[in-house]
């Protein structure tokens, strides 16, 4: 019986199959199902494995569902950020996104973003019948693809089988968008990612006495109406090092000369670099432990001091659960809050804090907006999550106040010094520098409010200017960008005039304007066109091997299609042999470049400041310590390899632009893969008795383009800091060498070591380190002709090569899923469907 459809899809999908002809027999359809008492479920179910199973599973989805609902029915006065139940928990608003690629100057999915102008709405951003037709479709398609991987694990283990199951498996496969936030202290971060999800008490704002101290990802709750953070600590090896770092720099040296020579560096203050250092550590120490720092290692790292934080020495993640943003903001204070008020902090322990907010899945659903501290961080595990993550940030916001925007030296500094992370070595595709407090801008003589407002909205417009000509003047940013003029953008906000309206209007904030470029952002990852459109490409490929199809067409097809398959890939190939041979060229001349330069280069870190001083000797130790790399901590890293490598890098930093673009308008190798195709949809017209293996061709086709760009995005960042890497391996002996100097003339000898090393070997070092980028490079591209070939050849394969019978009639699903894809079609480029 038809009712009973919910309930036996129910059961297959929480893996209770045996229990579906007990049900059956007591009637109970989909309303009865759902109204289950315990003493039902009892006499149902006699079992005490499958009934706590079962138990469990109604109970989530009776929860999901209410949630759903009461989502659907929030206050329209607010951010409709909804909560979506289970089986609309990927879906997007099609409608609105096809809307958006009709508008002019948007960008086609992929593509980098269009001109952003102002939202004329600023609470909802999509139509509750839109979601509600978007959930369907996405939840239906999902229930079929469940049902259809039952069906295959009836019918046994075969090589065709198994090979469509993990293609259902991928589906769920996807990757969320980072969006890094860059500012120094009081520049108002907090308070724009606040305001911009919808929660005033989340984050706390910064003030120079209690700052966020530590990264903070913020992202959608797709699984409950709880506000978590999840609390990653750094290692305990990793809090060793750092409570002997402080101790070391406590002691008394008696291994420095007064006489050294040292030219080390004096801060304005005063104090000199390793002072510095020794003061906030000091911060990091006695935040924990308070002012009685004098104890032993041992006592220090005792585990007396981290009772209330088990998971640290468990070396697992803290989970905060509250029913609130205030609530929550309140409990992680001790986790990422500098402050003295608090009795408590652990933030000196913290790697990482993840929140996960509800309802905020218009805007979150694929994106993870990231706080980052502007230069990293010296403690080593929480500096390399930083660089990791400005590496894989695709958006980079900087945020400045507005009247001091333009002459902000700390924000194009905080840029500049991470640019290599996020440019050839990343994949930032847009740039966008945010002024905050833009109301804030001293007006006094205005004799109206209507004055008042277009006096600040002319200062912004000047700001803006201001900024843009700013960003033309950054050489060594600019050229590791295209010259895309939609690459870099400027806003200026107002968190406090967004919500208090005295003589702003919302939009004139431009609050709106950035949740409309994350609710764009957000759609061009809807995995609700991807995952129907894969879906209808597995089915194709189910329906067409249960078809009779002619023995004689598809041989044709396969002859032809292996036929194409060789020409394409020759295409490819000669492609990227163009670009190995550009490589090898500019690296052959850098490495004569930084033969030359490399000792004078050299200087800059060994020998630097005005005054003689003792301050130095502890910097190079600890340079020498750690592989010639030194984080202090309010200024930007040293480091004697990036240094030695930037002599080559600057030889191929317009080739790497050229060859591994982060904009997607043409793709990486000058848009080699981009135009590989077997035109599959031509040979469709002609050979209609295979039209459905075609179909999944295609499918199949833009999957592996998709898969190919990922593993180049990764690799390529890989590539691009191989230099360094490998002048590091070449250095580590003297590194090591003088890392074991002690006593009288001991920073001279340092030096001396180092110096003489760089002269003997640097005739082979930077011909290694060019070889070992070229390694890498040529490793590349042999995965990707090999990928193409060996995806596209197991594809042809299994649709028009194989036999095999024991496959599910899937006719029904196939007809369902067909529906969604032409309506899907309808609206939507279809070859941009499948990403």
């Amino acid at each position: 019986m038809e009712t009973f459809d919910f309930v036996r899809d129910k059961l297959n999908e929480w893996g209770l199959s045996e229990l579906i002809p007990r049900f059956e027999e007591n009637k109970i359809d989909k309303e009865s199902f759902l109204i289950l008492q315990e003493s039902d479920i009892n006499d149902l179910i006699r079992e005490i494995g499958p009934r706590a199973k079962f138990k469990q599973k109604l109970k989530e989805f009776v929860k999901l569902s209410k949630k759903a609902r009461k989502s659907q029915g929030e206050n329209s006065g607010q951010p409709q950020m909804r909560r979506r139940n289970e089986q609309a928990s990927e879906g997007n608003r099609v409608q609105k996104r096809a809307k958006v690629q009709q508008s002019p100057g948007q960008a086609k999915r992929g593509e980098s973003s269009g001109q952003i102008g102002p939202s004329t709405s600023t609470t909802n951003y999509c139509t509750p019948q839109v979601t509600e037709k978007e959930a369907y479709m996405l939840g239906e398609v999902k229930e079929i693809m469940k049902r259809v991987h039952n069906k295959l694990d009836e019918q046994g283990h075969t090589k065709l089988n198994a090979f469509l199951k993990d293609k259902i498996r991928d589906l769920e496969k996807g990757k969320k968008e980072l969006v890094g936030v860059f500012g120094k202290t009081g520049a108002g971060k907090s308070s724009l990612i606040n305001t911009i999800i919808g929660e005033k008490a989340l984050l706390p704002s910064g003030t120079v006495s209690a700052c966020t101290s530590v990264m903070i990802k913020v992202e959608a709750n797709m699984e409950t109406c709880d506000y978590i953070a999840e609390i990653e600590f750094i290692t305990k090896e990793a809090w060793k090092d750092e409570v002997w770092y402080f101790l070391s720099v406590d002691e008394k040296s008696d291994d420095i000369d007064d006489d050294d020579g040292d030219d080390g560096h004096i801060a304005d203050d005063g104090q000199t670099d390793d002072d510095e250092d020794y003061n906030d550590h000091k911060k990091r120490i006695t935040a924990l432990f308070g002012e009685d720092i004098r104890r032993s290692p041992e006592e220090l790292r005792g585990s007396r001091y981290f009772r209330e934080i088990p998971e640290f020495l468990q070396s697992k993640k803290k989970i905060l659960k509250c029913e609130s943003a205030s609530q929550l903001s309140e409990n992680i204070a001790k986790f990422t809050r500098n402050d003295k008020k608090l009795e408590t902090q652990y933030w000196p322990l913290v790697k990482c804090v993840t929140i996960k907010v509800p309802k905020v899945t218009d805007l979150l659903e694929h994106i993870t907006l990231v706080d980052l501290p502007g230069n990293g961080d010296f403690n080593k595990s929480r500096d390399e999550m930083w660089k990791e993550c400005v590496g894989s940030c695709s958006t980079v916001w900087i945020v400045s106040e507005t009247n001091r925007a333009a002459a902000e030296k700390e924000a194009w500094e905080i840029l500049e010094n991470a640019i290599s992370l996020m440019g050839n070595g990343g994949e930032c595709q847009r740039l966008m520098f945010i002024c905050t407090k833009s109301d804030d801008i001293g007006i006094s003589d205005a004799s109206s409010k209507e004055e008042e407002r277009a006096q600040i909205l002319l200062r912004n417009q000047e700001a803006k200017d201001q900024v843009t000509s700013s960003f033309q003047r950054q050489h060594k940013i600019k050229k590791h960008f295209s010259g895309d003029s939609n690459f870099f953008q400027v806003f200026t906000v107002s968190s406090k005039e967004f919500y208090e309206g005295k003589c702003l209007q919302k939009s004139d904030t431009e609050i709106p304007q950035l949740r409309k470029f994350l609710q764009d952002l957000n759609d061009r990852q809807s995995k609700t066109l991807n995952y129907v459109c894969g879906a209808y490409g597995i089915l194709c490929l189910i329906q067409g091997a249960n078809c009779r199809e002619s023995a004689r067409q598809k041989q044709e097809v396969c002859t032809i299609l292996d036929q194409r398959l060789k020409q394409e890939l020759d295409k490819v190939r000669r492609s990227m042999e163009e670009t190995y041979k550009a490589f090898e060229n500019r690296l052959r001349e850098g490495v004569k470049k930084a033969q030359e330069s490399c000792e004078n280069d050299l200087k800059s870190i060994l020998v630097s400041g005005k005054k003689k001083n003792k301050g130095f000797h502890k910097t190079l130790k600890c340079l020498v310590k750690n592989n010639g790399i030194h984080k202090k901590t309010k200024k930007p890293e040293i480091n004697i390899n990036e240094k030695l490598a930037s002599g080559m890098r600057n030889h191929i930093d317009e080739t790497f632009k050229e060859t591994f673009p982060n904009e997607e308008r043409r793709g990486p190798f000058k848009g080699a893969i981009s135009d590989f195709t077997l035109d599959t949809e031509a040979l469709g017209s002609k050979y209609q008795d295979v039209l459905l293996q075609l179909t999944f061709l295609k499918t199949e086709e833009a999957i592996v383009k998709t898969k190919l760009k990922d593993i180049i995005r990764d690799e390529k960042k890989r590539i691009y800091h191989s230099l360094a890497r490998s002048i590091q391996d070449s250095m580590k002996p003297c590194y090591k060498n003088a890392a074991e100097i002690h006593g009288k003339d001991s920073l001279k000898n340092m030096r001396d070591t180092i110096k003489n090393h760089l002269h003997e070997s640097k005739d082979i070092m930077f011909d290694q380190a060019k070889d070992h980028m070229l390694t890498r490079l040529r490793n590349l591209t042999d995965r990707i002709l090999n990928t193409l070939n060996q995806d596209m050849v197991k594809s042809i394969e299994v649709s028009l090569k194989t036999d095999d019978r024991s496959i599910p009639v899937v006719t029904r699903e196939y007809e369902k899923v067909k529906t969604h894809y032409e309506n899907l079609s309808s609206n939507t480029n279809t070859n941009d469907m499948v990403c």
